[in-house]
This record gives structure tokens, C-alpha cells and sequence, in this order.
């Protein structure tokens, strides 16, 4: 057994097509022992570049004490180990509560970023989040369902401000989220969006509006694997102002104006 532990590799998957990974997830995929994935979002396309023999244990049938068992077990044995998260495991990867038990264990572990299934959405709807003159801002939540939310952090309290809106691991709970965002304010007319697996082969966008999002998740058959986008930014509905930052009469650092 090696006297120090081996480094545990946190890495982002991406938000399901295979070449979306980033080159070092790639390469710590190629060079690793022991993968555990969340194999209920993870394309399983991207194990394919393990090597011969790499040990792999899907997450979705495992609990966080045999997760870090895993882990630990294999970077104590000097094993290199990569647990791969969908999209950026920074984003409800619930990965806090593994580096706590690894920090308690003396275990080193780094990250790797990936890219989110947000910004996969955002290519699929050919839209940018941050319009200018229309929001430049961006929430990022989450409905409250079987796992609750913070008071502060309600999605009808969150919406109020007007801004685009992505809300994650809600497509189940369309009704509510619609709901929400009447209450909140928002115009049933503002434009909104479903995206099911964005990137991936079967990916699916349905284009509605705050007030018939429910009916088109429900009638789409989406209730998971899908982002909720909110708001003018996905499809603007009194157009949008130019960027100042290429804008020849605006000076900036590295351009005079003209």
C-alpha cells in the first residue's frame, strides 16, 4: 500500500455530448484506475477512453458513505481515481459533502471544471443570457421539491427581480415553477424555453411562454433531464441594444474611439 494517498480527481463531464469534456477530464479519463460516475446523467460514451481494466461504480445506485469508500480505499491503495459529475460539478454536484469526508480522511483532491448544462442550453436556444439592455444578470435555481430550498432563496422571490432565469432539476414540477413565476410577477407572455438534454443526440427544445409552460412540458412528455429558461433573453420581444464594448464610437483599452 502506498504510503501516501493518491489525488482524487473531481471532473465535470460536460453537459452530455462526449467531445464536450475538457482536455484535462479527457486525459484524467485516459490515465485513470478507478471511475466512480453518476451514470444517471453521465453520457456513457465518455468511459469509452478508460483504459483496459479501469475499475468503474455508477453512483446513481450508491450512497455518499459508499462513494467515499471507494474513493478513499482506491487513493490509499495509490490508485488514481476520477469521480465524474455531468455537466460542472460546482452546480448541485453535491460534492462539498465528499471533500468533507476526504479532508477528514487526509486524502488530497483537486477539480476539474466542466462545462455546465446551462451553457449547453443556451446553444441549443441560440441565446445569450446576459442581453444587454434587456438583463444583465442571471439566477440561477432550482424549484423547491422533495429537497427543500432556503426561505430566502424561493423561486417567486428570486424571479421578482426580472432578470434570465435558469432553473435546474424542476421539468418535474413545471406547474409549481409556473406558478411561482406568475406569482413573482412575471408576464405569462414572457417568453420561456425547455431544453431536455441539451447536447446530447436526443436533444429537445420546446419554445413557450411563462404562461404555458406547464402545458408544454406536460404535452412534450418532459418531467426530467431538462432545464427551465426564463425570460426576454431567449427570445426578446422588444429587441436588445449593441454591445458598447465593440461599439467604434465607445473607447476601451485596447481601441480608440472612432
Amino acid at each position: 500500500m502506498s504510503s501516501d494517498p493518491a489525488t482524487v480527481h473531481f471532473v465535470g463531464a460536460g453537459p452530455g455530448a462526449p467531445d464536450l469534456i475538457t482536455l484535462r477530464g479527457a486525459r484524467l479519463l485516459r490515465e485513470a484506475d478507478v471511475v466512480v460516475w453518476a451514470g444517471s446523467l453521465v453520457n456513457p460514451q465518455l468511459l469509452e477512453g478508460c483504459p483496459a481494466g479501469c475499475e468503474l461504480h455508477d453512483s446513481a445506485r450508491m450512497t455518499l458513505e459508499e462513494v467515499f469508500a471507494v474513493m478513499r480505499d482506491a487513493a490509499l491503495a495509490g490508485r488514481r481515481v476520477v469521480r465524474l459529475h455531468t455537466g460542472d460539478p460546482s452546480i448541485y454536484g453535491a460534492i462539498r459533502e465528499q471533500m468533507d469526508l476526504l479532508d477528514a480522511a487526509g486524502i488530497p483532491y483537486d477539480v476539474t471544471p466542466g462545462v455546465s448544462s446551462m451553457s449547453g442550453a443556451a446553444a441549443a436556444l441560440r441565446c445569450e443570457y446576459t442581453l444587454p439592455g434587456v438583463t444583465q444578470s442571471l439566477v440561477v435555481t432550482r424549484e423547491a421539491g422533495r429537497t427543500p430550498t432556503p426561505n430566502r432563496e424561493s423561486l417567486s422571490s428570486l424571479a421578482a427581480h426580472g432578470t434570465s432565469m435558469v432553473v435546474f432539476l424542476s421539468a418535474g414540477l413545471a406547474r409549481r415553477v409556473q406558478g411561482d413565476l406568475v406569482a413573482s410577477g412575471r408576464d405569462p407572455d414572457e417568453p420561456a424555453a425547455i431544453v431536455y438534454k441539451a447536447t446530447w443526440p436526443d436533444e429537445r427544445v420546446v419554445r413557450c411562454t411563462v404562461g404555458t409552460l406547464a402545458e408544454s412540458a406536460e404535452g412534450a412528455g418532459i418531467d426530467r433531464l431538462a432545464l427551465i429558461v426564463v425570460g426576454d433573453a431567449v427570445a426578446p420581444r422588444a429587441g436588445h441594444d449593441r454591445s458598447r464594448l465593440y461599439d467604434p464610437s465607445f473607447p476601451t483599452g485596447c481601441r480608440e474611439a472612432r
